[in-house]
């Protein structure tokens, strides 16, 4: 059961059981029941009977629900990646890498509407230069989240169990030094690969980061402008490597 259901269910029942202490509480409502007055006996009748079916309907509800899983090959979206993120935690040689990178997801999401805002402030839609920018945004975006998809593809199939158990002192009494370090040498270029992925979608954002703060000087560009800025060169030299290397 994930964390945030747990919550919701320590939530519904601890405000239940407020509402009824607030309700028969001699220092507070202090409705009774059986006494003389009929409508205090009616309103506590009520509300235990409200509070049963609260109780149950509610539990129920949440404990049956079924939490959203995704695979990674069906990541279409900055929120499937998120979900599929969030899935991968759990493996604590990873876990920080994860919180870097869901902010990672919504910095970039910030930066690609901010720049969609300032070119629909300087362009038409159906201008080639507002094209030329839209295509290249696109293209970083997929770089990004492929980048993302083998980082998890990493993290799953990374055995920290095993990691472990090889790094304890009493692996050198069952295993050679050689053996030992030619495991961890593979596990660690494990973790290195998640480590530089990070780093280029670091890269990424940084270079939204300067193309954003580029457009924002100009009223207008022609595609060909366009095509000759430096930010959008060394974006597409980016797009490009991460096309040859994939």
């Amino acid at each position: 059961m994930s964390t945030k259901r747990i919550l919701k269910l320590a939530g519904l029942n601890i405000g239940i059981a407020i509402l009824n202490i607030a309700l028969f509480s001699p220092g507070l409502l202090n409705i009774r029941m059986g006494g003389s007055d009929a409508l205090s006996t009616a309103i506590g009748g009520t509300a235990i009977i409200m509070s049963f079916v609260v109780f149950i309907y509610g539990n129920y509800k949440l404990i049956s629900q079924k939490d959203r899983t995704i695979q990674i090959i069906d990541i279409k979206s900055p929120e499937d990646c998120s979900l599929a993120l969030k899935q991968a935690y759990g493996k604590k040689t990873f876990d920080n890498d994860i919180s870097i990178i869901l902010e990672q997801v919504e910095r970039l999401q910030k930066k690609k509407e901010k720049i969609r805002a300032i070119l629909l402030q300087k362009f038409n839609i159906i201008d080639t230069g507002y094209e030329r920018f839209n295509s290249t945004i696109f293209d970083v975006e997929y770089v990004f989240y492929t980048n993302i998809k083998s980082i998890l593809n990493k993290i799953n199939v990374f055995d920290e169990e095993d990691y472990e158990s090889i790094r304890k002192d009493d692996a050198e009494k069952k295993f050679s030094a050689k053996f030992i370090a030619s495991k961890l040498s593979i596990y660690n270029e494990y973790i290195s690969f998640v480590k530089e992925a990070i780093e280029d979608n670091e890269e990424i954002i940084l270079k939204l980061d300067a193309l954003l703060l580029e457009i924002s000087k100009f009223n207008s560009l022609e595609a060909g402008e366009v095509d000759n800025m430096n930010e959008i060169k060394e974006l597409d030299e980016l797009i490009r490597k991460s096309k040859y290397y994939k």
